[in-house]
């Protein structure tokens, strides 16, 4: 029923356009899906003509399938494709998985709308029809604004929106308002993208997540002050039935470094007592930590991501950490394993002393790993050294 009714208003939107013999065009915004992917929306440029055709332009394809594909992508290759289908199937795609779609009409003249359909064949041409994807900077959504502005001759001037009105908000700040009920999720964007994600942005950065479009360009300008849109219309309704469940506060990633913290405490506490250091648990910590660091040195030193370098974390998390993992079992690495823990505690100290000023935000259930991490360090000198003292 509810792609029923999705179908018909788009049909009856397409026999109005057509029966005032002008051709139109307008921004499709979808709501979030459930999927990683999916959590900032998603947009597309519909395009309505006088010769019946109804077609939405999407820039946001790519192929899991191909050769390669999470290497390229994690390495920053992110080669995204532009393609078009028929708007009601790109409607009902959103509808079937309960997403919500909702129409933005533009106010341009039909000059300015076949200026749009002349850029959209210039973009669906093979040698322009793929392109590098940036996550922030050139996306499914900054994409169609770029070529509504290049039809305007005119850039758009529009609001911040309300929720980040006077905050002074970052890239970080917005994704975190979108992965609310993905903890891990965001966790992981915490880990591996760097300051270059935390600055104040301008009104025009904000529209990098399509979720914020329909509020942004409902009431947007240009800089003559000429409406630039019309009034929004709901094509179809999100079903709210659908939506993700929020994780669990004793499964987030801050429950789950307490839990760690917790752990390093009592182990910490009982190899004090004893007079000895338990590798196992080093061991697991460390090679945690190490495989963490080697993810970190891939993205800061080899991915073209631009937002992953600098990355401050990487003086906690680096592959030097295998280092505490496994020369611990070796009776002639213990003054190396030595050295790396004092070196290390020191690094975590200066961090810790540092991070106000270096321009990185951290994730919070960072810090009782920082904390576990810096207490085992710091343990196994001591250990060490009161050992030594016994000997002589």
């Amino acid at each position: 029923m509810r792609q029923l009714i999705a179908l018909l208003a788009l049909f009856a939107a397409a026999i109005v356009a057509i029966a005032q013999d002008a051709p139109r065009v307008s921004l499709l915004v979808a709501s979030p899906g459930n999927e990683i992917y999916e959590l900032e929306g998603h947009a597309g440029l519909r395009v309505v003509d006088t010769d019946g055709s109804d077609y939405t332009v999407n820039w946001g394809l790519f192929d899991y399938s191909s050769p390669g594909f999470v290497y390229r992508f994690v390495k920053g290759e992110t080669d995204y494709s532009v393609g078009i289908c028929p708007t009601g199937l790109f409607v009902d795609g959103y509808a079937r998985h309960g997403r919500g779609v909702t129409e933005i009409p533009l106010n341009l003249t039909a000059e300015q709308v076949e200026t749009v359909k002349s850029l959209v064949i210039e973009n669906l041409k093979p040698e322009n029809r793929v392109y590098r994807y940036n996550y922030v900077k050139d996306n499914c959504s900054t994409r169609p604004l770029s070529v509504i502005e290049q039809a305007i001759g005119d850039s758009l001037i529009m609001p911040v929106p309300a929720e980040f009105a006077g905050t002074g908000a970052t890239y970080r700040d917005v994704m975190r308002s979108c992965h609310r009920d993905y903890p891990w999720y965001q966790f992981g964007i915490d880990l591996a993208l760097g300051g270059g994600i935390d600055y104040r942005l301008a009104v025009r950065e904000f529209a990098f997540a399509p979720v914020l479009l329909p509020e942004m360009l409902s009431v947007a300008t240009t800089s003559g002050g000429t409406s630039v849109a019309g009034e929004t219309v709901e094509l179809v309704a999100a079903d709210t039935s659908v939506s993700p469940r929020p994780t669990p506060w004793y499964l987030t990633p801050l429950a789950v470094g307490a839990l760690i913290l917790l752990i390093a405490v009592w182990v910490t506490l009982r190899d004090i007592r004893r007079g000895n250091v338990s590798r196992w648990f080093d061991c697991a910590l460390f090679t945690a930590y190490g495989l963490a660091g080697c993810v970190l040195t891939f993205l800061v030193f080899v991915s073209v991501h631009e937002a992953t370098s600098p990355n401050w974390l990487l003086a906690w998390l680096n592959p030097p950490c295998f280092i505490g993992a496994w020369l611990v079992w070796l009776k002639c690495c213990r003054k190396a394993v030595i050295c790396y823990h004092f070196v290390n505690f020191a690094v975590l100290i200066l961090l810790a002393m540092a991070w106000p000023w270096l321009g990185q935000v951290g994730n919070v259930a960072l810090i009782p790993l920082i904390v576990a991490d810096a207490m085992r360090s710091a343990s196994y000198v001591y250990i060490n050294r009161c050992t030594a003292k016994k000997s002589v």
